[in-house]
């Protein structure tokens, strides 16, 4: 359990704290988040990825809900990135216990969407501020973690799935959660409050695995032989529901929609992709898709925008340093 709490630190879903009278800034979330190994040039969390490549496949299903193109029945090309969790680029992959996708759709020459989904359902905490606490308490060590979740009874839902979840042998086998909720808007200006998952279509058994970089040659290999495909899944929130909650799964009785399978066609090594430059910050939203009140996502591009400053500046240093000695 505490490799998970630990693995959790680095997942892209985490962010600042927006309005509380204890403010953590970008800065100092990003510091905890890095630690003392820094590894220039990559992400302070998620550093090792794979790029990938393909197309979504949208069958018209959301187009009532949601006026964004993407919905409309047809094909839309993405870049993303599959990754594990933690700050370390060359850590073994079998060790992170989290694994995440992340996609970018060009939409329009104006429009991006970036989603960034991670393995976990739920969240620990419900607000930024807290989630640092949370950071803090793991680093303090095992006795520090159960006091801090004695203290926060809405973690029950995340610990429940922790002491279930059993990681597979492939990023193709995995679920990847929006954690987040967001809002569906129609042309009518009409709001759904929806969560989301990639569902896989393929199961692997996590046995068949072996290697420091064994998702990364399973993927390619795979996606060489054959698309790997994910069914996009929305479940539609009731009244009952609080969206702006994301420690809170919502019933498994909520209707839920198909928008259309995501179809993985190509990879490539992320220093040689083009997911090494994107900022895959979640709320780089297209019109028809909105941002709820969640505090932690409304609050995680600072995060993500000193993330991407620093390693930016990094590689920029790497550039100019490498020029003056041509």
């Amino acid at each position: 359990m505490k490799t998970l709490y630990l693995a959790l630190l680095f997942t892209p879903a985490l962010c600042l704290s927006a309005g509380k009278p204890a403010q953590v800034t970008a800065q100092q979330f990003v510091n905890l988040q890095q630690g003392d190994a820094v590894f220039p040039g990559f992400r302070r969390a998620h550093a090792k990825g794979i790029c990938i490549s393909g197309e979504f496949h949208s069958n018209g299903q959301l187009a009532g809900y949601s006026k964004a193109s993407l919905f409309n029945e047809g094909v839309t090309p993405f870049i993303g990135r599959l990754s594990i969790a933690g700050n370390n680029p060359t850590a073994p992959d079998l060790k992170s216990p989290v694994r995440s996708m992340a996609l970018s759709f060009a939409i329009s020459h104006t429009e991006q969407w970036r989603l960034a989904m991670n393995t976990p359902p739920v969240m620990a905490v419900a607000d930024p501020h807290t989630f640092y606490q949370q950071i803090q308490a793991v680093q303090a060590g095992p006795a520090a973690i159960q006091q801090f979740l004695s203290e926060h009874p809405e973690a029950s839902e995340f610990r429940a799935w922790a002491a279930q979840y059993q990681a597979t042998g492939s990023f193709a086998a995995e679920t990847y959660h929006s954690i987040n909720a967001f809002y569906l808007v129609n042309s009518n200006g009409e709001q759904q409050a929806v969560r989301w998952a990639m569902q896989p279509t393929v199961a692997v058994p996590a046995s068949a695995l072996d290697g420091n970089d064994a998702l990364q040659t399973e993927i390619a290999s795979r996606i060489a032989g054959a698309p790997v495909v994910f069914n996009w899944v929305f479940t539609l929130a009731e009244p009952a529901d609080d969206e702006d909650n994301p420690t809170k799964a919502w019933p498994e009785n909520r209707r839920q929609v198909t928008a259309g399978q995501l179809i993985l066609t190509g990879t490539t090594a992320q220093l040689e992709g083009d997911c090494h430059a994107i900022n895959f910050d979640p709320l780089v939203l297209p019109s028809g898709i909105a941002a709820t009140r969640d505090p932690i996502l409304r609050a995680r591009s600072a995060a993500y925008v000193e993330s991407y400053r620093r390693r930016a500046k990094e590689q920029l240093d790497g550039a100019l340093e490498g020029s003056n000695n041509d």
